[in-house]
């Protein structure tokens, strides 16, 4: 039997009395937003369009968000997310602050709490993931033919990078910037169409997370692990960066990423897919541990952990985690992990398994029309 600290508790619906108070949230949200509206009209119009977003009409375009709002034209609409004016980063400063209180203690217990009391997830987790938007036509900041995560292939698409933070009492996205491709920003005529700000200049992916893991720590977010999947996994100024800041991170890397490990023989730099090649008669020790709750049971997969050789030396700080597929053994997955000495392997596997939070928060978005938006300026693209 395990115990709590072993499994993460799937997320239970909202009860028919939460749903009933959803409507007075957002009224009291929308009064929070007053201070970032230059003129009654938008402010009174960003309600209905967030009446509109959260209701069950099929695609949230202009048009239908106008009807819902018994508008004739979506002009107001489309108005409110092109040309109006209001200050949309206070706007998200508002939003980020609002759910690090929805999603706080009053009270947390710190890890390590002395005996007695409940041992918690590693919480909080940043998460950084990206997706993509398929688009038609050339005209949209920042689209491209570029892979695109909702596909699977390249596609014509503008790209996103995101962050969503976790906490035991929830998780949901803080965050995002456009991936402005580096052709855009060299294209004069193309950015000012676009509106694209003279300070935008081009950022590869793992730099826009960087900037919004800086902006999330400027506002004073507490944040205790960071993890992301390869694409910011293998940049190492990333992971250079996020250890500077102090955090723990999880970060995956591709199977031909190189590090180097303590074998029998002395230090060996290898790529990660051969370190159990570098171990002969050291066989590694397998757990089978749950990393979160899915849709269909505990998300279970056998773990291991090797210590990486960080600045010549084994400091227990420095780890190359390994995940295997329980159906099929060859379906391998590589983590380079920095944490406090003594963090044990479940922890880690918690840290790791908070990512799948974001996939549901970008979901859910899409449900909420982020994938239907109109808008091709820079300025308030992913509203």
């Amino acid at each position: 039997m395990k115990s709590d600290y072993d499994t993460t508790s799937e997320e239970a619906g909202p009860s028919q009395q939460e749903i009933g108070r959803w409507p007075l949230a957002l009224f009291i949200l929308h009064r929070c937003l007053a201070p970032y509206f230059a003129r009654p009209e938008p402010y009174q119009r960003v309600l209905l369009y967030l009446q509109a977003v959260l209701s069950e009409i099929p695609r949230k375009n202009g048009w239908q968000i106008a009807e819902h709002a018994k508008q004739a034209r979506p002009y107001g609409m489309q108005r409110l997310l092109s040309r109006a004016i209001w200050d949309d980063e206070g706007v998200r400063n508002e939003m980020r602050a609002f759910i690090l209180q929805t999603l706080s203690h009053p009270s947390p217990v710190p890890l390590g709490a002395p005996s007695g009391t409940k041992p918690r997830i590693p919480f909080p987790v940043i998460v950084i993931d990206e997706s993509g938007f398929p688009k038609r036509g050339t005209h949209s900041a920042g689209v491209k033919v570029q892979y695109c995560g909702a596909t699977g292939q390249g596609e014509n698409c503008q790209v996103g990078v995101f962050l969503t933070y976790v906490t035991d009492l929830g998780h949901a996205l803080i965050d995002c910037a456009l991936y402005v491709p580096a052709d855009w920003c060299t294209d004069a005529a193309r950015r000012q169409s676009a509106h694209l700000p003279e300070t935008v200049r081009f950022q590869t992916k793992p730099e826009l997370a960087q900037h919004l893991v800086q902006r999330a720590l400027s506002a004073s977010l507490p944040i205790r692990w960071v993890v992301a999947d390869t694409v910011y996994g293998h940049n190492t100024d990333l992971r250079l960066w996020l250890e500077e800041q102090g955090f723990s991170s999880a970060l995956a890397v591709p199977a031909n990423e190189v590090v180097c490990v303590e074998t029998a023989q002395g230090y060996r730099i290898c790529e990660v897919a051969s370190i159990e090649r570098q171990r002969p008669g050291a066989t590694l020790d397998w757990q089978r541990l749950s990393m979160s709750q899915g849709t269909k049971g505990e998300r279970l997969f056998d773990w291991a952990i090797v210590p990486h050789v960080h600045r010549g030396i084994v400091d227990g700080c420095h780890f190359v985690v390994i995940r295997r597929c329980l159906d099929d053994p060859r379906e391998i997955a590589y983590y380079l992990v920095v944490t406090a000495p003594g963090t044990s392997l479940h922890t880690i596997v918690l840290a790791i398994g908070a990512r799948w939070w974001i996939e549901v928060d970008l979901e859910n978005a899409k449900d909420l029309g982020l994938d239907h938006y109109e808008v091709r300026s820079y300025t308030r693209t992913l509203l």
